[in-house]
């Protein structure tokens, strides 16, 4: 007589024993504790990690994603809890994937997510893969966000905590990706829980504080990791207003971002101004008011769509959508004018739309992810 197996947590109708899962660790206390509570369940668990820059410069530097202390505190979580883990370099790929892209688009004027690129094409593509070469069911990650089964396919929704959702960096997740990933974090009302949990499980990492900067930013300063990547991409220009009048000299258009009011040195002209384009071409910092920043219709490309109707089956597509990770998703329409190409228009003009920046499609109501695509140029 057959066994009566249900589903297990990870939807796969046999026992968690028979079940193999790799899990993504990054040495923080998230993806340490998905490997915990799995390991706990009695799933077969691998955990692998990504060298993605020098080891040398990555033990000096702490409070980026995937330092030389995360590795050793990913092996020390696995050697705890007894299962495999592996370390691969990534180096190169990360290097080809992610930097060098980064460093091109702030030199062409835009604000690249560099994050989003590398859950693109490493995280999501090269180590997936490699699940895949380990026999695993599944690939499981500590990213807040949750994968629900609908109707037609897995969806992909925002995390049940806003304040802790990843959506924004993880539009680009393909269906078939989708169909892999597992995200056992997305669920839980706030981090408060994660971190209860890794101390349940007597993890040394429970109280690790987050990872803040981008993990080949050091500090944050974007402007010295493209020096250093691209010599002279830092030469002075013009500082100008719309109409052309020179109304100042900057450091390097590469110091300058959309929005930005502090720090321009152009003082004493009455009502304040704020950045509002870059032309790198003649290396001018545009300037204009405040309301010269507002965009209402955003060109995206590259567009990645997770609705279960064909993206271009229809002319317009009521959507919420995000413009930057910080802000909430708010009432758009979505006009289709190709397969991966599309016209936004936001029902309430937006402030400092940058090209290079992500907008991600939401559900007009509830939770649902339909993906999103890049804006490629926001004025």
């Amino acid at each position: 007589m057959a066994r009566d197996i249900g589903v297990n947590s990870l939807g796969f109708a046999k026992p968690p024993s028979e079940t193999r899962v790799v899990v993504a660790m990054s040495g923080g206390v998230d993806s340490s504790v998905v490997a915990a509570e799995l390991k706990a369940q009695g799933y077969d668990v691998i955990g692998v990690t990504l060298q993605l820059y020098d080891h040398g410069a990555a033990l000096a530097k702490a409070g980026a994603c995937c330092a030389g202390r995360d590795i050793h505190d990913a092996r020390r979580v696995a050697e705890t809890l007894g299962f495999p883990h592996y370390v691969l370099d990534y180096e190169n790929t990360f290097r080809e994937s992610v930097i060098e892209e980064f460093a091109e688009s702030y030199l062409a004027g835009a604000t690249p997510v560099p994050c989003i690129r590398c859950n693109e094409r490493v995280k999501f593509r090269d180590l997936l893969e490699t699940a895949r070469d380990l026999e695993a069911d599944c690939m499981a990650t500590g990213h807040y966000i949750q994968r629900a089964q609908g109707p037609a396919k897995a969806e992909l929704h925002m995390a049940a905590d806003p304040a802790r959702d990843q959506s924004y960096f993880l539009f680009s997740t393909t269906q078939e990706q989708l169909d892999y990933l597992r995200f056992p974090l997305g669920h839980l009302p706030s981090k408060a829980e994660t971190r209860a949990l890794a101390a349940k499980h007597g993890l040394a990492v429970a109280d690790k504080p987050d990872s803040q900067d981008i993990c080949f930013v050091p500090n944050g300063n974007y402007a010295a990791v493209i020096e250093k990547l691209r010599p002279g991409a830092a030469d002075p220009g013009e500082i100008v207003d719309t109409e052309g009048r020179i109304l100042g000299q900057h450091r390097g258009v590469i110091h300058y971002t959309i929005g930005q009011r502090k720090g321009l040195g152009i003082g004493g002209l009455g009502a304040p101004l704020y950045v509002i384009r870059l032309d790198p071409d003649k290396r001018h910092v545009v300037v204009g008011p405040k309301e010269a920043l507002a965009t209402k219709t955003v060109p995206v490309r590259e567009i990645n769509w997770l609705g279960d109707e064909p993206f271009e089956s229809r002319a317009e597509w009521p959507m919420r959508v995000r413009i930057r990770s910080t802000k909430p998703p708010a009432e758009a329409i979505l006009r289709p004018t190709g397969p991966t190409t599309a016209f936004v228009e936001l029902l309430t003009p937006e402030d400092g739309v940058s090209p290079g920046q992500a907008c991600v499609f939401y559900a007009p109501e509830g939770s649902r992810v339909f993906g999103g695509g890049w804006i490629w140029r926001g004025y």
